[in-house]
């Protein structure tokens, strides 16, 4: 190989995965979790469960995340288990190695990016968002230009419902990124 490092010629291979935010979430709870099921990510975030289902397969396709092989799960493996240890009646899933490095790069400048990536401001609306009691109240405060489509992609991230209150989902997908 000459020594050259080759790792940076080859692509990986979530470079062609939109990362959306219920995407980002469920690495970031697996990453607390250690290994979790789709219907207690369900339970926690308040969304449904197809689209979990469906994040957790894109996340599979792309190498980010795997199945976890075994019978039996100990709380020491799962940290959100409250018994010694549980049989499996479920699918359990886990990050990959790739998952695993993936999510440990994520830091505040790659999320001030990927936030100004999905909508306007992204970065300083989403700051707002979790100071303020609601939608309507984060607009005035951020000075947004266009509320009404800033509603829109909000509350098809899940992070808001449609009367502007901030959801389940989007208070845990702030604690778990440390915003």
């Amino acid at each position: 190989m000459g020594g050259a490092n080759t790792r940076k010629e080859r692509p990986a291979p979530y470079l062609s995965l939109e990362l959306l935010p219920i995407h980002l979430y469920v690495l970031v709870h697996l990453k607390k979790a250690n290994v979790e099921y789709a219907k207690m990510i369900v339970k926690m975030t308040e969304l449904p469960l197809g689209m979990i289902n469906s994040a957790i397969t894109d996340l599979m396709e792309a190498g980010l995340v795997e199945r976890d092989s075994g019978s039996a799960v100990k709380r020491s493996k799962a940290r959100f288990k409250k018994a010694f240890e549980v049989h499996k009646h479920h699918t359990y899933y886990r990050l990959s190695r790739e998952g695993e490095l993936f999510v440990r790069s994520i830091d505040e400048k790659w999320l001030k990016c990927y936030f100004n990536a999905i909508f306007p401001d992204g970065w300083k609306f989403i700051g707002v968002l979790i100071k303020s009691r609601d939608f309507e109240d984060t607009c005035k405060k951020a000075k947004a230009k266009n509320c009404a489509g800033l509603k829109e992609e909000l509350i098809l991230y899940r992070f808001i419902t449609s009367t502007g209150r901030k959801t389940r989902f989007f208070k845990l997908f702030c604690k778990f990124l440390g915003l």
